[in-house]
């Protein structure tokens, strides 16, 4: 624990401290906010010298500043001698396209991956990512955390005797379906068509939710007050 260090950006500070507090550490001091015309400053306010140094900053809303902090600050740090660098990345931004499914288009997923390896990143810990197969854009080792113990523990003494797991698409019928079985709820699938990258049509309701509690599981919050219309209609 002498060589451990824990960092935060601007994204999410409460979840650093509340992470520095279980691990009874103090966390590390750095200063991380903007020039006058709006450009990243990071400045590192101790040593880190042969330290296991650990990042948190989800790339979440928005979604270019924070991953330009944690890129610059992993930057800061493998210029400062710091032995292992692990990027705790909780919300991994940019993760929507993960393949070429149309011409002229990019990849961005695989593009992170790259920019956090060349940066200076020993490792990656994410969560519940997009797609399962990002974890091969690394060349780096990445540690993949799965959410679904700590929801199911929260929701299953909420949870009614009609209530339901709906998965908001078919790519997302695994995840609902760990949810469901932990939960020893029903599942049910959205068959949804995408109008645009911003807006999706529900076509059919695979499953029961009429008069049933639904859990949606997404990974994707902005998709889900479409989804909770369809549900509720």
């Amino acid at each position: 624990m002498d060589k451990l260090t824990v960092f935060s950006g601007n994204a999410h500070p409460q979840l650093a401290k509340a992470i520095c507090k279980y691990l009874k550490i103090k966390l590390s001091d750095a200063l991380v906010d903007k020039f006058s015309e709006g450009e990243i400053r990071v400045k590192i306010n101790e040593n880190v010298r042969g330290k296991d140094v650990f990042i948190i900053q989800p790339t979440c809303p928005p979604p270019n500043d924070n991953l330009m902090e944690l890129l610059i600050m992993i930057d800061a740090l493998k210029r400062s001698s710091a032995q292992r660098i692990t990027a705790v990345i909780p919300y991994f931004g940019y993760a929507r396209q993960d393949r070429k499914d149309q011409p002229r288009v990019p990849i961005t997923a695989k593009l992170v991956a790259n920019l956090l390896t060349v940066a200076g990143s020993s490792r990656i810990l994410t969560m519940d990512l997009h797609a399962g197969q990002i974890q091969g854009f690394f060349d780096i080792p990445v540690d993949h955390l799965f959410a679904v113990g700590v929801f199911a523990d929260y929701l299953l003494p909420l949870k009614s005797k009609d209530t339901v797991v709906v998965s908001p698409d078919v790519g997302g019928i695994k995840m609902a379906r760990a949810y469901a079985k932990r939960l020893l709820a029903s599942l049910a699938i959205i068959d949804k068509r995408r109008e645009s990258p911003d807006k999706t049509e529900v076509m059919h309701i695979l499953g029961d939710v009429a008069g049933k509690d639904a859990i949606i599981v997404d990974d994707l919050i902005a998709t889900g007050s479409s989804l909770i219309e369809a549900v509720e209609a």
